[in-house]
């Protein structure tokens, strides 16, 4: 694949190679050689006394908005610097011009004279482009509207201007910025640029435009650079939080011999040199709990983990996960610590628990705790009977209160003058569209006639606590706005949870919940190495009844149980699911970098593997 997208942007760059060659002569002449004419190595040059500024820092030293230092003092102190930065605005007015510098996120004015800085240099002034990077050194000064600026001058015999590195390609349109929302994730480069809060577009009126899917914000409000600033600040914060706590931050395997740790289908590889098969981890859970063993009480992990899953505005199949341990401690010890953990993070990145998600203002200090079951009755759609704590004891109570349920929905919408047709409702699952209340009503009556069928068929408590996680799915967690700490789990879905004492078929895990999705899991560890071999087998007939996410049996782990394991508690938390949420960011490729983008054109082996799949298919 070429560089360029457009014999336009082919074209310019062969313009812009006969400038650089211009620029190469003008630096020649200047003393300098072909090399250091267009590609420097440093700015400014490392015998030179004048004091290199970083932008953001001289624009808090100067122009503060609470204390900006007046023009008649800038003029009296002669205050010299040297700054850098992309060229973000430039225009000329005869025998002047001005650009605006854009580094560190933060913009700098800068003043070219000809009768200042010289010939030369003007004439090189006249062949920069936008997102051109050069180095100014000056006085600064205020224009006679106020604005901060550093007028070009020659310092110690250096010259007022000295050209760093050309942009090949043109910027986008600098009133528009980069629109394509899609495009903004795969040039990341660009997006960063663009929007950085500190462009030339900020001048002009707003622009509607999609800051992430279904966003209608003005440009002027997006600032990229400002998300992942704010990602690194939370990830300093949860250290802080830890190691002030006497957690140990380590580093486990990314590459697995068996994926374990979580439910959840692997990359796999293979390592050439000991011809053995690998997966990409799925999590570090029981990595960091033999470490447990071996005596290291409190340990965390901020690392990758990767799962072979979908992408959506949640997932991602690469992610940042936190996972930590805690020795002498249970899932309610970390009920506690999470709420801690979030309330500080939140202070400390955004000076307040107050955020603002999807529209939606939501208070990280104040938190409801709920069981699943009781989740589930609270958010039971009022148009029917909700179940009973007793209905989720056997699965014949269960699947008659669903059946009597959907008889209700489709009494309750008969009533109401709705001769919609639940049985030709295609999506069994509850629409979450707000506009589509019948239809959802309709989906609810056909969903709950389908779980009651399956517990019908149900042989064990194994498939029962499936549905039971599956209904509070669908019913409950789109509600979970504010933190809700959902707790108690069926067995079914925790392989690797300590059984709750006076109910075999649930254990002593949580999940919590913030702008309608999961954000962290955790749970008092099982420690019965016999206990966990049964499940670990459970799991295997599992898989082989085509559960491909269902846990491999690891042996070598349950001999580190064998060892001894202390009463621990565990918990993993997305950082960017969390990042969303103090971010404001819609879609999780919002506060990722560089997130999983499909192939704009596909390679010929994509194409065979495509072809490849296709043929094996059966017609349905």
């Amino acid at each position: 694949m070429s560089q360029f997208e457009s014999d336009f942007e082919r074209n310019l760059f062969k313009q812009r190679q006969e400038k650089l060659r211009e620029i190469s002569t003008i630096g020649q002449r200047l003393g300098l050689s072909a090399a250091e004419s267009i590609y420097p190595n440093r700015f400014p040059a490392a015998d030179e006394h004048i004091a290199f500024a970083h932008i953001p820092d001289l624009l808090s030293r100067y122009d503060s908005p609470d204390a900006p230092i007046t023009a008649e003092t800038l003029d009296a102190e002669h205050l010299e610097f040297a700054v850098a930065g992309r060229i973000m605005s430039i225009r000329l007015q005869g025998k002047a011009g001005f650009a605006h510098l854009q580094q560190g996120g933060k913009r700098l004015q800068i003043y070219v004279r000809k009768d200042d800085a010289g010939e030369d240099i003007f004439a090189l002034y006249k062949l920069l482009d936008l997102g051109d990077h050069i180095g100014v050194r000056g006085q600064l000064m205020r224009t006679r509207t106020g604005e901060l600026t550093l007028k070009a001058l020659p310092i110690e015999g250096k010259p007022a201007v000295s050209f760093l590195s050309k942009a090949m390609i043109a910027l986008p349109d600098k009133y528009h910025g980069l629109e394509d929302v899609e495009l903004r994730y795969r040039q990341r480069y660009v997006d960063l640029i663009m929007n950085s809060g500190t462009l030339a577009k900020a001048e002009a009126a707003p622009t509607p435009e999609a800051t992430t899917e279904g966003s209608t914000e003005p440009a002027e409000s997006r600032n990229v650079r400002d998300v992942f600033v704010k990602r690194a600040a939370i990830l300093r914060a949860i250290r802080r939080f830890f190691d002030d706590r006497g957690y140990l931050e380590v580093e486990t395997p990314m590459m697995h011999t068996i994926a374990g740790g979580a439910a959840a289908r692997p990359f796999r590889t293979h390592h050439n040199a000991l011809d053995i098969g690998l997966s990409l981890r799925i999590a570090p859970e029981l990595y960091l709990k033999r470490l447990v063993v071996g005596g290291l009480d409190r340990v965390y992990e901020i690392n990758r983990n990767f799962r072979n899953e979908g992408v959506s505005t949640q997932h991602n199949p690469e992610f940042t996960m936190l996972e930590f341990y805690q020795a002498y401690a249970n899932y309610h010890d970390l009920m506690d610590l999470t709420q801690e953990l979030i309330t500080y993070v939140a202070k400390d990145v955004n000076g307040t628990t107050i955020t603002n998600f999807n529209g939606t203002e939501i208070d990280l200090s104040k938190w409801q705790k709920l069981s699943m079951r009781e989740a589930i009755i609270k958010f039971w759609p009022a148009e029917s009977q909700a179940p009973a704590l007793t209905d989720f004891h056997s699965t014949a109570r269960l699947a008659a209160r669903l059946r009597a349920a959907s008889i209700e929905m489709k009494a309750y919408r008969g009533k109401s003058g709705d001769i919609q047709i639940a049985d030709s409702i295609e999506d069994t699952k509850p629409s979450t569209s707000h506009g589509r209340e019948r239809s959802r009503l309709a989906d609810i009556e056909v969903y709950f006639e389908a779980v009651a069928r399956n517990l019908d068929e149900c042989s064990s408590s194994t498939g029962m606590g499936k549905i039971i996680a599956e209904v509070f799915e669908t019913l409950a967690e789109e509600h979970l706005i504010q933190p809700t700490i959902i707790y108690d789990f069926p067995l079914a879905v925790s392989p690797l949870s300590k059984i709750k004492p006076d109910e075999p078929d649930w254990v002593e895990r949580f999940e919590f919940y913030i702008g309608g999705f999961e954000v962290g899991n955790a749970f008092s560890e099982l420690n019965d190495p016999d206990d966990q071999r049964r499940r670990f087998e459970d799991q295997l007939q599992e898989r082989d009844r085509g559960d491909d996410e269902a846990h491999q049996m690891d042996e070598d782990y349950v001999r580190a149980l064998s060892f001894g394991l202390p009463p621990t508690a565990g918990e993993g938390i997305g950082i960017d699911r969390l990042t969303m949420i103090l971010t404001g960011a819609r879609s999780i490729r919002d506060v990722i970098l560089f997130p999983l983008m499909r192939p704009i054109t596909k390679t010929p082996a994509d194409e065979a593997e495509d072809s490849e799949h296709t043929h094996g298919e059966s017609a349905e």
